[in-house]
């Protein structure tokens, strides 16, 4: 017993070990493939990410659902029969063309991503009903079905739209609570259900219509629960004299409409916001991101400009500093924001600076000496003045 228990185990253990080196092997091999064609997979990939592709995408599925509802009127069918069909065969050709594109630039992990298998599942929703028609014909009766789905791609506006996205997570989020939510309304009907059934639905003057079983006294309490037609139901209840059906309905609607589909509203709108300040944190994030990447690039540029201003420099005596500070003023641009993280502690940077403040104090220099000439001049002048004045003043008096 203990032996043949020894060699299952090993032979488990040896089945186990050979399925994992097979598997290290596969992925080792899957990983050291690389592409040929990157270059296309990158120009591809641009494409697809650029906002004139994502414009296209939900002009075509916006044009294609408007088409849809005029394909709805039998008169407007019949008279742009030939229309439809037409567009019908350029929407297809884009959502297919749209497929192939993703599928090509990431063929394995286009897979893992819930939005691209919507995207499948879209396109053989609109692959069928070409398939029914060519192996059931024209008057298969489930046709129409096929037809009426057709509406589900209105859904490819879905990854389109992060505003989407963002509340279809917020659903998701909720699952768990709601689904509890609702377990607990169940729990709560099937409750008032059989009391309803025993106090409404047994008597010799039961209501059979709303309280006759327990299917028909769930749906009774699913309109009560939506204060749908409540009144009518508590007036067919007075019209055979229950003593407590007032009391029923009272505390069902109470405890059902008041408190459980508030609470589900409220588990709504709480998960809601937290998706939305997921969604702007996301966004501001995103935003910074792509200004510390112009940053970068600008901060790259300057740098290559101060270098070659300084090898210039060194090169080219017999250009002067003021030259050359001209010659690198032209290569900026006018839209470009100035950037100083880590641009003012490099070193081509600081000797810049050094010049151009040895330029500054010989100009405050300069500026310092004619200031003191201006004021020796103009001193010089109110000294002068009284002497003009004097002999006026002595005239006066001799005349007086």
């Amino acid at each position: 017993m203990s032996q043949h228990f020894y060699h299952q185990n090993h032979t488990r253990v040896i089945s186990s070990s050979l399925f994992e080196n097979v598997s290290l092997l596969f992925y080792e091999t899957l990983w050291k493939f690389q592409r040929k064609d990157t270059q296309c997979q990158a120009f591809v990939k641009r494409v697809i990410m650029s906002r004139l592709f994502k414009i296209i995408m939900i002009s075509t599925v916006s044009t294609n659902a408007f088409f849809m509802v005029l394909w709805t009127d039998y008169k407007t069918r019949y008279n742009l029969f030939r229309l439809f069909e037409v567009s019908e065969l350029i929407f297809v050709s884009i959502y297919s063309s749209e497929f192939c594109m993703k599928l090509y630039v990431d063929p394995i992990n286009y897979w893992k991503d819930g939005y691209n298998l919507l995207d499948v599942i879209i396109i053989i929703i609109i692959f069928i009903p070409y398939s029914l028609r060519k192996i059931k014909g024209k008057h298969y009766p489930y046709l129409n079905i096929a037809d009426g789905v057709q509406s589900l791609r209105i859904l490819k506006l879905i990854p389109y739209s992060r505003g989407i996205r963002t509340l279809i997570t917020a659903v998701g989020q909720t699952a768990c609570t709601v689904a509890s939510v609702l377990v607990l309304l169940f729990v709560l009907m099937y409750v008032f259900a059989v009391l309803g059934f025993c106090l409404f639905g047994v008597p010799e003057s039961a209501d059979l219509n709303n309280w006759g079983n327990l299917a028909l006294a769930f749906f009774t309490l699913f309109s009560l629960a939506t204060v749908d037609g409540w009144t009518d139901l508590q007036q067919q209840l007075d019209a055979r004299n229950f003593t407590l059906s007032r009391s029923f309905t009272i505390i069902f609607i109470l405890l059902a409409s008041f408190v459980f589909l508030s609470m589900f509203v409220g588990v709504m709108i709480i998960h809601t916001e937290d998706s939305v300040k997921k969604f702007e944190r996301e966004l501001m994030l995103e935003r910074h991101m792509t200004l510390m990447e112009e940053k970068r690039v600008i901060l790259k540029r300057q740098q290559e400009e101060v270098s070659k201003l300084m090898q210039t420099q060194k090169n080219v005596d017999h250009k002067s500093f003021t030259e050359l500070v001209e010659k690198f003023k032209k290569t900026l641009r006018h839209t470009d924001p100035m950037v100083l993280d880590d641009f003012g502690t490099s070193l081509p940077f600081i000797d810049v600076y050094l010049s151009t403040l040895d330029n500054q104090d010989a100009t405050i220099y300069r500026l310092r000496e004619l200031y003191y000439e201006t004021v020796h001049v103009l001193s010089l002048m109110l000294e002068d003045l009284p002497q003009k004045k004097q002999p006026q003043s002595l005239e006066k008096v001799e005349e007086k």
